[in-house]
Parts: structure tokens; sequence; C-alpha cells
């Protein structure tokens, strides 16, 4: 098996002495949603988190990251972030706010720090899974060591 090339987001991790387990998987056949990739690394859905950036009025920028086989639920995300009423970014706009695309979004790592929730059913698990910043890699982390290496919280998130 040839070696991976780490990546700015392990890189990031390992400066910080996180530890943490890196995943590879393939997407040959275009499958890259959470659900899927949890397939793929032998997880469980509930395990696998996926990372979703929204806006409120202003705008200002916040970061949910909520288990892949649920749905944000916008007024709990709303709620958590003290903000009226917020919505998802377009797509084209994920890379230039971020640096990431669509399917590799990592909690890790983004152009700017932007206020960050994780669901609290994060801390059901011993870890969990996030991208690691590219598509074709996920990481696993325990949800403790996440908010030591994100400014983050847990709320309630999910419908």
């Amino acid at each position: 098996m040839a070696k991976v090339a780490k990546n700015n987001v392990l890189r990031l991790l390992e400066s910080r002495g996180a530890e943490y387990i890196h995943y590879c998987y393939d997407t040959a056949d275009g499958k890259i949603d959470a659900v899927s990739v949890a397939l793929k690394i032998g997880r469980a859905p509930e395990e696998v988190f996926k990372t979703l950036v929204t806006r409120s009025e202003g705008p200002r920028y916040y970061v949910f990251v909520v288990p892949g086989c649920c749905e944000l639920d916008l007024k709990k995300a709303a709620k958590a972030a003290g903000e009226k009423s917020i919505e998802m970014i377009s797509s084209k706009e994920l890379l230039p706010l971020t640096g990431y695309i669509h399917g590799g979004c990592s909690p890790f790592g983004m152009k700017k720090v932007f206020p960050t929730f994780v669901d609290e059913t994060a801390q059901l698990y011993d870890t969990i899974c996030v991208s690691a910043g590219k598509v074709g890699e996920n990481l696993a982390i325990a949800p403790e060591n996440l908010l030591k290496h994100v400014p983050a919280q847990f709320a309630d998130l999910t419908r």
C-alpha cells in the first residue's frame, strides 16, 4: 500500500500533539456523503459527522458539526449561535470562505476561525469521525480533543 502524504489538517493536528486515526477511502463510485463514508471506513453512521457552514444576517458565519445520518435543524442552530435565523451557504461560497470543497470540509484548519458548534450526541462516543480536509480522507478524534483544537461547544443541533 502506498504511503499517503500528510495534508494540512493532519500536519496541524500533529503540530498540536492531537491524537487521531486517519482513514482513506475510495471515491471512484462518487459516494462521498457521510453515511457512505461510514460504510467505507467501517464506522457506524451516527459516528461520522459532517461539517456544515452557515451564515446569519450581517453576515456572520458559523460552523456546525453534526452526525451525517441526521439533518441540521436551522432553528436549533440559530438558537445555539444566538441568532434570529441562519441559512446554509452555497457550495460555490465554501472554497473561498473556508479553503475546502464540498465533501472535504473539515472543522480543522479553515482559512478563518468561525464559531463552531458540535452536536451534543458526539459526547456519546469515544471518537467521532470528521473530514480530514480532503475528499477521500477522514479522521477519528475524541470529541473533547476536537474542542481543544477548534473554538467549539456542544449543542443540540439536529432533528
